[in-house]
């Protein structure tokens, strides 16, 4: 999958340069992936390019899930998005912001040319045109449901749009885009696509990983019972969990292993590796001795790492000391060929070895973005189960994650206190891995636990990038977010 993404790039960079790009008229994307749309492999190539966007936009997506919550904070080095996301006092028109909505936009309106394409398709040639119609709804939902998380309401666009009709597109209520595109598309794309893919496919969007989706929207929209129902459908599909906790971020192994639902897929050596290990890594101004040993360790710049997404104080305090997670989510020291240094300089003090993977270059890691992987569903399980009144098997399921942590297992715990424990396990199970602030927000403690550190009660969503606010210059049909006029 990662080398089909790097050859379809190669192949269309020279049509993306000569296309006319229309950015920054929202909601509308830039390039249009238009090609021939005959056989089988356009349409593969087609919804390649779907994917493709969503390497570019996960290379920030902890700043939104981790930074934005209690669990991570900017480095030594000066990166004033981070800081400003962390505080709380981001601008509208921060590049993050804007970014994003570029990006989610540009891979909903690549999905709608492939959907509005691919319905006439002659299904003799396009052999795979029922899972291509799986794959491309499903990257738009789960498009949809990254901005709905993000900005709150926004426009809907099932079709490709003229850019004289995006001036009159309007923000759609969030409830309506959940039960009228995200829920729906999920659902169908479940019916497409196959449970397992093999050979250059592995990586694509399967079954699972729908109904995985899926669950997670019908939790964030708190129908318990129906994240019940799909949630229990993933448990029965032959996913495990990994016996170690670290195998899952060992990358000279087999990334798409029992455990794995779906990732954002990079790969080294092909222009396709992520930014992961050198942005977390520490740079020589914050790390003294060790930030030169993992220079050299992981080949990074001249310059050290990036210095970011830092482990919080509170995160290390939450960790039981045998907490067999505890070593590789958040660190203040590094073990190399047996010898262990600490960070020798005040005032950084911590990093995450999650994405820490050696580099032939830097900014080329094979370190991917797991989306969803098979603990997130457990756990998300045993949420649901818990809701409904089904305490004692919901911490049947939450003690499996309890006991692959090395930890004890709950036992005896009211309705309340399963779900308060629930949600400390998805913070140590999932911590640094982009979950943390959508789970505050989603269960309604964002506020109470983030107003000592800045957080307004508006703040749930972010603001919408106030180019796109004053391009359309209608607020009847186009309005900012509250508290941020």
């Amino acid at each position: 999958m990662k080398k089909i993404i790097f050859l379809w790039m190669v192949a269309t960079v020279f049509m993306v340069s000569c296309s006319k790009n229309f950015i920054e008229i929202a909601p509308i994307s830039t390039v249009s992936v238009d090609f021939v749309y005959k056989t089988d492999k356009d349409f593969a190539d087609a919804v390649t390019a779907v994917y493709a966007v969503y390497q570019g936009e996960y290379a920030n997506w902890w700043q939104y899930g981790d930074v934005r919550g209690d669990d991570a904070r900017s480095g030594l080095v000066s990166n004033l998005t981070v800081s400003d996301m962390d505080k709380f006092i981001l601008n509208n028109d921060a590049d993050i912001l804007t970014s994003s909505w570029r990006n989610y936009y540009k891979i909903i309106d690549r999905a709608n040319n492939v959907l509005a394409k691919i319905a006439g398709a002659d299904a003799n040639i396009v052999k795979n045109k029922g899972r291509y119609i799986g794959e491309a709804k499903f990257l738009r939902a789960m498009a949809y449901f990254n901005l709905v998380r993000i900005f709150g309401d926004v426009p809907l666009t099932t079709a490709p749009v003229t850019v004289e009709a995006s001036y009159k597109t309007r923000r759609t209520n969030t409830d309506t885009i959940y039960n009228s595109l995200i829920i729906p598309d999920l659902l169908d794309a479940e019916s497409k696509l196959p449970n397992v893919y093999t050979g250059a496919d592995i990586g694509r969007a399967t079954k699972g990983a729908s109904k995985s989706l899926l669950g997670k929207v019908y939790l964030t929209v708190h129908d318990f019972a129906k994240a019940e129902s799909k949630l229990q459908e993933v448990t029965a599909m032959g996913y495990a969990l990994l016996p170690k906790y670290n195998d899952l971020f060992d990358y000279t192994k087999n990334e798409h292993h029992s455990e794995y639902i779906f990732d954002i897929e990079y790969e080294e050596g092909i222009n396709e590796g992520s930014i992961f290990t050198t942005q977390f890594s520490l740079s020589f101004q914050g790390g003294g001795t060790l930030a030169t040993i993992m220079a050299s360790y992981y080949g990074l710049p001249a310059a050290g790492g990036g210095d970011q997404g830092c482990p919080t104080d509170q995160l290390f305090a939450v960790y039981d000391s045998t907490d067999l997670r505890k070593g590789i989510s958040v660190a203040k020291g590094l073990t190399v060929n047996g010898m262990y240094t600490p960070i020798s300089t005040t005032g950084i003090g911590s990093f995450t070895l999650k994405y820490m993977v050696p580099m032939i270059k830097a900014n080329d890691s094979r370190a991917n973005w797991k989306v969803i992987r098979y603990a997130d569903v457990i756990l998300m399980y045993a949420e649901a189960l818990n809701e409904n009144g089904k305490t004692t098997e919901a911490l049947t399921w939450l003690n499996k994650i309890r006991t692959r942590a090395g930890v004890a297992n709950y036992a005896g715990l009211t309705k309340d206190d399963t779900r308060e424990k629930v949600y400390l396990e998805r913070r140590l199970e999932l911590s640094m891995e982009g979950h943390r602030w959508f789970d505050l927000v989603r269960t309604g403690r964002a506020f109470s636990t983030m107003a000592p550190l800045g957080m307004k009660s508006y703040m749930t969503v972010f603001p919408v990038p106030q180019a796109q606010v004053e391009i359309i210059h209608d607020a009847t049909i186009f309005p900012q977010n509250p508290g941020y006029n």
